[in-house]
């Protein structure tokens, strides 16, 4: 990886890319010509392809990177490959099993990272943890944490985070995760969530990343319209981003919306995140209301 002084040529990418602001690490990435080094540009790589996976532009990581590319961007390309051959993923996780087994050559941790990814998505947290207590680096911390609050593990979330501030207190990647533990904690550290993100807002854009997670420290504490405000402008940005549909439910239910409202933003969200586990969970709870449904009727 690349050293201190090299990494500063990619902060703004870097930042960009955590905070969701996935076009403008892509411009920026592309526009970059002048770098330290080789070990550098390859890292400007990683996280221009790491955005267009964000953005969910799958194909475009398929067909612009192959096995003759550089292992760093191989890495990414694991995660691009599940994400969009639904068909292969079984064969794509006993690789991985394979090749952390056997340990890999190089770039390690970026592997580590990819690989616990993909078992996130697959809500396989004790494989992702297995993956990610081997990485050393900041944004392995900050998955550590997210993987905490999937298992309500919050006090594990909230020692990660100390050691998080330990190494860099104003990292992008720090604050986030604080925001994160906040909002699981809830009560009065909402408030304080909601600045974190809030002034991330300041330094950057509005992304649907901050605005979901403004969102979310308003609806904690009851405020319903100015949380549906904040998610429609993350609408206008990302009509198919998860979790603006999921939090957009929840606020149409408790300001007492039509009917029709939130069963749009369920079909919308249906229609643009078939394996989410939120949708999985609402099939599998309608299908569960189907099946006592019959059972009442036999019972009359």
């Amino acid at each position: 990886m690349a050293g201190k002084d090299d990494i500063d040529a990619l902060f703004g990418i870097r930042n960009a890319f955590y905070t969701g602001n996935y076009q403008a690490c892509i411009t920026e990435a592309q526009k970059l010509k002048k770098l330290p080094n080789a070990a550098v540009a390859v890292e400007k790589d990683v996280f221009m392809y790491r955005a267009y996976v964000g953005q969910r532009k799958y194909t475009v990581v398929l067909d612009e990177l192959n096995s003759g590319s550089p292992s760093e961007l191989q890495a990414v390309r694991i995660l691009a490959d599940y994400l969009y051959n639904k068909q292969k993923r079984d064969t794509i996780i006993q690789n991985l099993e394979t090749k952390l087994t056997g340990g890999i050559d190089s770039n390690y941790d970026l592997f580590l990272l990819m690989a616990s990814s993909v078992y996130y998505h697959e809500q396989k947290y004790d494989m992702a943890l297995r993956c990610l207590n081997q990485s050393d680096s900041l944004e392995g911390a900050s998955m550590r944490v997210q993987v905490y609050l999937s298992i309500s593990r919050v006090d594990l979330a909230r020692k990660e985070v100390k050691q998080m501030q330990t190494k860099d207190d104003d990292a992008t990647l720090t604050q986030l995760a604080l925001a994160w533990v906040n909002l699981a904690v809830g009560g009065e550290k909402y408030q304080e969530a909601f600045y974190i993100f809030q002034e991330m807002v300041d330094k950057t854009i509005p992304t649907p990343l901050l605005l979901n997670g403004q969102a979310a420290c308003l609806i904690g504490q009851g405020k319903f319209e100015d949380a549906e405000s904040l998610l429609q402008e993350a609408l206008e940005k990302d009509s198919s981003y998860p979790e603006t549909l999921i939090n957009l439910i929840v606020v149409s239910q408790h300001l007492g919306k039509p009917s029709e409202v939130s069963n749009r933003y369920v079909s919308q969200l249906r229609d643009a995140c078939t394996d989410h586990p939120f949708v999985k969970d609402y099939q599998q709870k309608e299908k569960e209301f189907q099946r006592l449904t019959e059972q009442y009727k036999n019972v009359q």
